[in-house]
């Protein structure tokens, strides 16, 4: 059973719901860029209980532009998911997984606006999934 295109037909409602939030709120987002993290010698301005968003560089424009542009590579995975055998859209797809994993990896070991933690973790975790099982699995979905 081919369960590539099941999965990335999740991811991409995910994703797409993921796109509405970034629309309507910035939490998300905020929680993904969450700025460097306070060291001893600054620590966060405001109480404890939102201090992990107290250095979020994230605006309602960001998060916008954020949120469009994980709909566009919402978009794009779900073609893919249902075009899986047709080369042209599963190299598009392994293009946003390596898009998506550049982005994320800079942003957090280059530009340090986002850290490892609850907003991190996920996307890069399927970023590098999807990237090592398209990658593994190539052949079998792509017809030589």
């Amino acid at each position: 059973m081919a369960f590539l295109p099941l999965t990335y037909t999740q991811i991409s409602l995910v994703a797409f719901g993921n796109s509405i939030q970034s629309y309507l709120t910035t939490s998300y987002t905020a929680r993904l860029y969450a700025g460097p993290k306070p060291s001893p010698s600054n620590p966060p301005r405001t109480p404890s209980s939102a201090s992990r968003l107290s250095s979020s560089p994230v605006t309602p424009l960001q998060s916008r532009t954020f949120g469009t542009w994980t709909l566009i590579q919402s978009a794009t995975r779900m073609y893919a998911a249902y075009n899986i055998a047709h080369p042209a859209f599963y190299q598009l797809a392994f293009i946003t997984y390596a898009v998506a994993w550049a982005h994320f990896m800079s942003e957090w070991w280059v530009y340090r606006t986002a850290r490892l933690g609850e907003g991190l973790v996920f996307p890069v975790c399927v970023a590098t999934g999807s990237l090592v099982w398209m990658w593994v699995q190539w052949d079998f979905y792509v017809p030589s």
